[in-house]
């Protein structure tokens, strides 16, 4: 229980976003019902909630040193994160929007989604176009997974393994990495969250903050999203939101799925915008070829994961492992519920691995 109290910091700041988040989606949904998936929102702010509560959980196993590390990783995502999110905030306002007033206009909402239609309705190849688009958000999507991967590999493989920091700090390897993942990633969360919290103030007529977004972010926005995800919280929130409680299982089960969430996903939308002809079902955008893309992608994704990270399974059970988290994305796939996928497949994918992992 104590380690909760550690932790109320992040707990409550994660809570309070949630509150924010229900308030944003609430009010989208009252403007723009055709627009708004209010069901995503929802299950985004549940999201916000876990992921608060789950927090402490990941130090529970931290018997020497917890007090300190936990006090960095608080620091981090309470106090220095929220504290370069205004900074940048004021840079807009105080640096460029008073030296330059003509910038307000030039972003506001109104502007920013003409020029978005004007540039999706000037291009004469419209599937080349989509696909540019999705392949900006696929990339985007997979950063945060690859971030993940990388930091578990500079913790096992050069902190503990070639510097031998652990004998000096008094934690494994394996709980760095834990450190640093839950650290960046929470603190990567609050980033997208003050993202969406300016981008959707536009629909607030007295606080419209819209146009304190930089050009860059306005610019990465109109390539990376469709017209209807202007009125929605970004997918990187959710996708890395479902992250969290996936976290607990194995990191070679919780690799694929979040790979599977992103390449395996890209896969069969790129594949399938590219090379699609036969649509199932027919009225569906969605294709046969996108259908057996993300699964060849997912399964090998896996098997290359579970190899890397679970090298005490064998062949045949890595590749039954590897089959179930393939077949799961596809049923998702099939199914092509109102819930957005980035949600789903990591946790869907990820706890029907990881049963069978320790099944067998």
């Amino acid at each position: 229980m104590h380690i909760y109290l550690q932790s109320l910091p992040v707990i409550v700041l994660f809570i309070g976003n949630a509150c924010g988040q229900l308030y944003y989606a609430k009010s989208l949904q009252k403007k723009f019902p055709d627009e708004h998936n209010f069901y995503n929102s929802s299950i985004t702010v549940f999201l916000w909630i876990v992921a608060g509560g789950l927090y402490p959980l990941y130090f529970v196993f931290f018997n020497n040193n917890l007090i300190f590390f936990l006090t960095i990783s608080q620091f981090f995502i309470c106090i220095f994160t929220p504290f370069m999110i205004i900074l940048v905030l004021v840079y807009q306002y105080l640096i460029v929007l008073r030296k330059r007033p003509e910038i307000k206009e030039k972003r506001k909402i109104d502007a920013f989604l003409e020029k978005f239609d004007k540039k999706f309705n000037d291009n004469s190849n419209m599937n080349s176009h989509t696909l540019k688009i999705d392949i900006y958000r696929k990339a985007l999507h997979l950063f945060p997974a690859g971030l993940i991967i990388l930091l578990w590999i500079f913790s096992i493989y050069v902190w503990d393994g070639m510097w031998d920091a652990d004998l000096i700090w008094g934690i494994t390897g394996e709980q760095f990495g834990i450190f640093l993942i839950i650290t960046a990633g929470y603190s990567g969360i609050l980033v997208f969250a003050a993202l969406d919290y300016v981008r959707l103030s536009y629909f607030f007529e007295k606080s419209n903050l819209f146009h304190f977004l930089p050009d860059n972010v306005l610019d990465l926005l109109s390539k990376s999203m469709k017209r209807k995800e202007m009125f929605e919280f970004t997918k990187p929130v959710a996708m890395v939101l479902a992250f969290t409680p996936i976290f607990f299982l194995p990191f070679g089960i919780f690799t694929s799925a979040a790979l599977i969430s992103t390449l395996g996903d890209g896969a069969a939308s790129l594949m399938g915008l590219k090379y699609g002809r036969i649509h199932f079902p027919k009225k569906s955008y969605k294709t046969i070829i996108g259908y057996i893309s993300g699964f060849l992608v997912s399964f090998l994704i896996s098997v290359l994961m579970l190899f890397l990270f679970e090298t005490q399974k064998g062949v045949f059970e890595v590749i039954i492992i590897s089959l179930v988290g393939a077949l799961v994305f596809v049923i998702i796939d099939l199914l092509n519920l109102s819930i957005d996928d980035n949600i789903l497949n990591p946790i869907f994918c990820g706890f029907s691995m990881g049963v069978i992992f320790l099944l067998i």
